[in-house]
């Protein structure tokens, strides 16, 4: 993963939520929707960025991140994140796991920024 594909975030605390998934062998329409939910999910309040991965397997890890248990429960309840949702569990998804977690500390290190070798 390039650095850039990190989210920018502030310090903690902030929220996490966890998405792992399997998918299916379905693709109608999986990644229109999915660059849909970050575009929307982006311009709700609170949000302060994603990180996404997805394996040659399908199984991907998803992780937004919120300022406060209330943005994300706004999210959840947002109309067209939750049509997305139900066509998730009815095409996409063969297992999913949702996990929401308080993010209480936070650091990185970047080899290119980082010559000395600390952390950032």
């Amino acid at each position: 993963m390039h650095p850039s594909a990190f989210a920018r975030l502030p310090r903690p605390p902030y929220y996490a939520v966890i998405f792992s998934a399997q998918r299916t062998d379905v693709d109608d329409g999986y990644g229109e929707t999915a660059a849909r939910m970050v575009e929307l999910a982006a311009q709700q309040p609170g949000f302060l960025g994603v990180e996404s991965t997805r394996g040659e397997d399908g199984f991907g890890i998803t992780v937004a991140y919120w300022e406060s248990e209330e943005a994300i429960l706004a999210w959840r309840q947002h109309a067209e994140h939750a049509a997305a949702r139900e066509r998730g569990r009815a095409e996409w998804y063969r297992h999913f796991e949702l996990r929401i977690a308080k993010v209480e500390r936070a650091y990185g290190w970047d080899r290119d920024q980082s010559r000395g070798g600390g952390a950032v």
